[in-house]
């Protein structure tokens, strides 16, 4: 017969006694990768199992980079034997780690699959092949930012690492020193690239026109005509999906040859003063599958309702649509709204034409909307009484620099559909009309003059539901710090 041995009561409430040495490593390893960075450091410190078990669980690490890192690297990485996404930072005054450096990054991390560099600007191009050649079995992703290195660099890297899918460049002096350098398309894997504030960013085109899996292009603040290179890479490549355009030297002549890729869903077309509602027409023929578009006219009057007009007519999947600079009217967003009944979120800015007609539009017709932000437009307390009855999904509503809008309005609103978040950028409410309001707590974000951390958003929040003793129970562990 099997005795079962109790445990003392004095055993039982030991408050010395380890409770998580029952806890398996697996399981507390999945408790690890739940928490940030901090949490994580604090953590391994508390005894040798932990510290081992988070070594082992951590997967992200982020080093400063200086030169004097190279020593520590061997006993960093065989700590860290499970990194699979590394940053490596280093800033202006201080110098970077070097080629040497780098390539034991390469060498001992054997699981890394993602990497950013910023700021190391002693790498040179040597390194940077010599640390592809390390790791072209496993790097999936690069991000280089403010360093030295150059094309050559870059082409070792899309040539020897086969499994290479996400490439970020960004102010990458070394390609604007010595004669240009094209990249070329190596090992044909990229299926993102991203290129931010260089000089001659058209060296990529071998690149994108070579990488005939290529699913998202963002090009941002770079020069060259990119009309020729566009009408190119679109005679190349069919599969893409999502373009980013930002501040480039575009015209119509570029639209046109984007509304070749007919399988596009997402469109950015920011800062682009030469297009116009021709360019727009010829998007909205050729790409009817777009579900995401943002367009930001800069108020050069040159995109307008023809455009807008003929996205609605072909476009009917639109999701998400963000249009800044834009005179629409209630002619277009009328259409937009009747043809488009999946639009989910709308945000008008800046746009003189936009008033109550076009928002009681949008009320009236857009039934699956949930987000609606309007801001610069002419819109006043009138037209906003039209949400309580329309949008019947609407969650959000956020209003800025809306002159005819006032807080009278939003109070109203609020007792109409208590349920609304409405967000509103003017002067201070009167106090007057909050007494008779208080009753139905209404859901309101008033305008704040300056930022607030996340834990005075809370108290704030606190206070305008009227929980006193929340609000005082988070101020006890500030005070209690102090002391």
């Amino acid at each position: 017969m099997i005795q079962t041995q109790t445990q003392s009561p004095t055993h039982r409430h030991n408050k010395d006694e380890d409770f998580t040495a029952w806890l398996p490593d697996e399981c507390l390893a999945c408790v690890f990768q739940k928490m940030g960075t901090m949490d994580h450091n604090q953590c391994s410190l508390v005894c040798k199992r932990w510290y081992h078990v988070e070594a082992h669980c951590r997967q992200r690490l982020s080093l400063y980079a200086r030169a004097e890192i190279i020593s520590f690297l061997p006993s960093i990485f065989m700590r860290f034997d499970r990194i699979t996404k590394l940053a490596l930072r280093c800033d202006r005054k201080t110098t970077s780690m070097d080629d040497k450096a780098l390539f034991l990054v390469g060498r001992h991390c054997s699981t890394l699959r993602k990497l950013k560099i910023k700021g190391c600007r002693q790498l040179t191009d040597e390194g940077i092949e010599l640390f592809a050649r390390v790791a072209s079995s496993t790097l999936c992703k690069l991000s280089c930012g403010a360093c030295s290195f150059g094309a050559r660099g870059i082409n070792a890297v899309v040539n020897y690492c086969t499994l290479l899918e996400d490439l970020t460049v960004k102010r990458l002096k070394g390609l604007e020193e010595g004669p240009p350098e094209f990249i070329g398309p190596g090992c044909g894997t990229i299926r993102r690239l991203c290129l931010k504030e260089l000089y001659n960013a058209q060296l990529f085109g071998p690149l994108m026109a070579g990488s005939k899996n290529l699913h998202t292009i963002i090009i941002y603040r770079s020069s060259g005509n990119w009309d020729s290179l566009l009408t190119i890479v679109s005679e190349q490549i069919s599969n893409l999906v999502e373009l980013h355009m930002e501040m480039l030297h575009l015209s119509d002549r570029g639209l046109q040859a984007v509304s070749r890729w007919t399988k596009l869903e997402v469109l950015y077309v920011v800062k682009t003063t030469e297009c116009s509602d021709f360019g727009l027409s010829a998007i909205a023929e050729g790409c009817r599958r777009l579900k995401k578009l943002h367009i930001n006219g800069l108020k050069s009057n040159r995109i307008g309702d023809d455009g807008i007009t003929a996205l609605a007519s072909k476009c009917r999947d639109l999701q998400e649509v963000i249009l800044i600079g834009v005179n629409a009217t209630a002619a277009s967003l009328g259409l937009m709204a009747s043809n488009c009944s999946g639009l989910e979120r709308l945000a008008l800015c800046n746009s003189a034409t936009v008033g109550d007609t076009e928002l009681s539009c949008i009320t009236s017709k857009c039934n699956s909307l949930k987000r609606l932000c309007l801001k610069g437009c002419s819109i006043s307390d009138e037209g906003m009484r039209g949400l309580a009855t329309g949008c019947p999904r609407l969650i959000k509503v956020k209003i800025k620099k809306c002159k005819g809008v006032t807080w009278e309005s939003v109070y109203w609103l609020q007792v109409h559909r208590p349920g609304l978040v409405v967000s509103l950028d003017c002067e201070a409410p009167n106090t007057r009309l909050l007494e008779g309001i208080t009753e139905v707590s209404p859901v309101l974000v008033p305008p704040s003059p300056r930022s607030r951390s996340p834990l005075a958003k809370v108290k704030f929040a606190l206070v305008a539901s009227g929980s006193f003793v929340a609000c005082s129970l988070l101020r006890w562990p500030l005070m209690k710090g102090k002391r």
